[in-house]
Parts: C-alpha cells; structure tokens; sequence
C-alpha cells in the first residue's frame, strides 16, 4: 500500500472510528451506570422484604394496622420502638441512595415505590408518634421529607 492510501484510511478511522469510540464509551458508561443504579434499588427492596419478615415475627404489635395500637406492655413498647427504629433507618438509606433532585423516569419509577411505602406507614398513628423520637440524627433533608409525608397522611 501507498502513502495516499494509508493517510485516506487514516482520514477515514478519525471520521468514523474515533466518533463510534466516543459513542460507545458513553453508552456503556451509562448502561454500567443503570445496573449499579438497579443493583442498589435491588439490595433496598431486599431489605425491606427482610424487615417484613421481623415486623410479621411480630405481629401482636399489629403493625399493620392504621390505629394506633393500645395497651402494650413495656416490652412490646421497647420491640415495637426498634422495628420502627429499623424501618426509618431502612427509609433513609433509601432516601440517600434513590433521592435526587433531577431523576430521570426510571429513576423516578424506583424512587416513587419508596415514597409509597414511606406513605402507607405514615398513615400509621403510631409510626407518626414515634418519628419525634426517632429522626434525630438523620439526614437534615430526610427528615424534613418524611415530617411533610407524616404531615400530609395525619388525620385533619
């Protein structure tokens, strides 16, 4: 091969190749970006069907129920302070890892299944009592999140 020939193939890999190079690198860049993005959203939901587990192991505080549950001796009280104790902790995780001010839609997607968790549990009378307790020392802008979820489920 010639000169000429070397410098159009040349002239063709700086056109072509190097654009297609730059191309790809960004679409893995984002693709590995969107599995580590599913990877934690993944690890989260695996948590919180773990903490379903406990709150079912402790069904006499009948944490499902949107009333507030009465008459619980110290021990239920204490058990029932650490669930919910775990499960804020577990909102909050989420909330670090999930919460951006600018999502994308599926970014938004996963971060509105927690949003809807934190809301069904903030219909609970007693889960808003124990947020007073409970929400010190977290993140600044988490608790100003749920205090306007816990807000906007109480009763009027």
């Amino acid at each position: 091969m010639n000169l000429e020939i070397w410098e159009l193939l040349s002239y063709i890999v700086t056109v072509i190749g190097l654009p297609l190079a730059i191309f790809v690198f960004i679409f893995e860049q984002r693709k590995e970006r969107d599995n580590e993005d599913e990877a934690v959203y993944q690890l989260l939901s695996d948590n919180y069907q773990d903490f379903l587990k406990v709150a079912l192991e402790n069904s006499d505080l009948r944490l499902f129920s949107t009333e507030k549950t009465g008459d619980l001796d110290d021990i239920q009280k204490e058990r029932m302070y650490i669930v919910f104790s775990m499960l804020i902790s577990l909102f909050e995780r989420a909330y670090l890892l999930l919460y951006e001010d600018d999502m994308t839609p599926k970014q938004w997607r996963r971060w509105r299944s927690w949003e809807d968790y934190m809301r069904e549990w903030c219909l609970r009378e007693d889960f808003r009592t124990a947020l007073a307790d409970q929400l010190g020392g977290e993140d600044p802008d988490f608790v100003n999140y749920l205090k306007a979820l816990a807000e906007e489920r109480a009763p009027s």
